[in-house]
């Protein structure tokens, strides 16, 4: 399917107030997902250990994750005297905004008809998706970056360097797997790429994109094995060291935001979005409960290797990522593009 949007243009413009209504609708949706993922990795990890997980607070430990959150914003504030003042509050700041803004991105189905009124079910649909999701990727880099210089710790310090190498190195095989999605599709809008895989889903024809794609997430989102930027063992806690209390929290959200952020990315470039296979077509008041079912699949595949693969070293990492993913990556565009200018 091919759509011709203007480059950096809004696919389809709605009223003021729907726009209002759907950011404080998807941004809901983020906050209440953050505790779901929260006891899902709680629970996985706790069977993958051969133990319980948290079973105390509400039935079957369900109210853990809002114990957790309570318990971290009513900490104390505190702040080293070597931290730089108001970098050391911006920071965090900027992280969760990051996680957010790209959150509005997440396709959950076509434009419908909600009371007389056309809309999407997403917060934006813009023809350059992936780039603004690399944009906010970028906003995320130095709230990290930020964090770790302003705390002013040597231990921050160095988990702040690690990240800056590690996500420079991981955003560019991660970009090149994305372009023989952007060549198959011949769009650059997500919910474009989503309807342009009525016949078969991305996963399929570019396999080795996905994997390249789902392996560079894991180091972009900061999840083991590639948590290399807050190694307990070396740095004790990394980048966040010095954090505690509320900017602490929004540290942690914003993490744990990414990660259901590129869940989301990654079921509209390569899991059909709110398409299912066979021809099925439900309701499209099912399609947002589709897309969320794919997201928390992809979340449960980055708890399952959390539990599985231990922690690489620094080595490891950059010859990953330079060595492996960044050729197979270009490999795979090459093929593409020749493919479809062939066909």
């Amino acid at each position: 399917m091919n759509i011709n949007v203007p480059f950096g243009l809004v696919g389809y413009i709605e009223p003021w107030w729907m726009v209002i209504i759907k950011s404080v609708v998807f941004a809901f949706i983020g906050l209440q997902l953050v505790p779901v993922v929260l006891m899902m990795e709680r629970k996985i990890l706790g069977r993958f250990q051969n133990r319980y997980g948290p079973n105390r607070v509400g039935l079957y430990g369900a109210m853990t994750p809002i114990a957790d959150i309570i318990k971290l914003l009513s900490k104390e504030p505190f702040r080293p005297k070597t931290a730089i003042g108001w970098l050391f509050e911006l920071a965090p700041i900027l992280s969760i905004t990051a996680a957010f803004g790209a959150l509005a991105l997440i396709p959950y189905g076509p434009v419908v008809d909600i009371f007389g009124t056309a809309t999407g079910l997403y917060g934006i649909d813009v023809s350059i998706g992936p780039l603004y999701v690399f944009a906010f990727g970028a906003i995320s880099f130095y709230s990290v970056m930020l964090g770790g210089w302003a705390s002013g710790s040597k231990y921050s310090f160095l988990g702040s360097m690690r990240a800056a190498a590690q996500l420079i190195s991981y955003e560019v095989p991660q970009g090149m797997a994305l372009i023989g999605v952007i060549i198959t599709a011949q769009t650059m809008s997500l919910t474009g790429i989503v309807e342009a895989q009525q016949g078969m889903w991305y996963i399929v024809p570019q396999f080795f994109g996905f994997i390249v794609f789902m392996v560079a997430s894991f180091a972009e989102t900061n999840r083991p094995p590639f948590d290399l930027m807050e190694a307990d063992a070396e740095l004790t806690g990394g980048y966040n060291t010095e954090f505690g209390g509320s900017k602490f929290t929004l540290y942690f959200f914003a993490e744990y935001l990414n990660m259901i952020v590129i869940s989301g990315i990654a079921t509209a470039l390569f899991l059909g979005g709110w398409l299912l296979p066979f021809g099925i077509h439900p309701p499209h008041w099912v399609d947002p409960f589709i897309v969320i079912g794919k997201m928390l699949a992809f979340v449960t595949f980055f708890i399952w290797i959390r539990a599985t693969l231990p922690r690489l070293r620094y080595d490891q990492l950059m010859s990953l990522g330079w060595k492996v993913l960044l050729p197979l990556a270009t490999l795979n565009a090459l093929i593409t593009a020749i493919v479809v200018v062939a066909l």
